[in-house]
């Protein structure tokens, strides 16, 4: 998943370099929201790792 929000990030960035401010936004916007559904399932993974006994890394 976090492959897929650096694509859309760098999407993002080609598109605002050549001045398509539409498909810029939404890959930003896209990357963002895929960047942050990262974090929150990685943080699940610590949390589940620890409950278990194990140390978080």
């Amino acid at each position: 998943m976090l492959g897929w929000a650096l694509t859309f990030l760098i999407v993002a960035l080609i598109a605002a370099a050549l001045g398509f401010t539409g498909i810029a936004g939404t890959a930003s916007s896209i990357a963002q929201i895929l960047f942050v559904i990262f974090l929150v399932l990685f943080l699940i993974a610590m949390v589940a790792r620890a409950v278990q006994g194990r140390p978080p890394l």
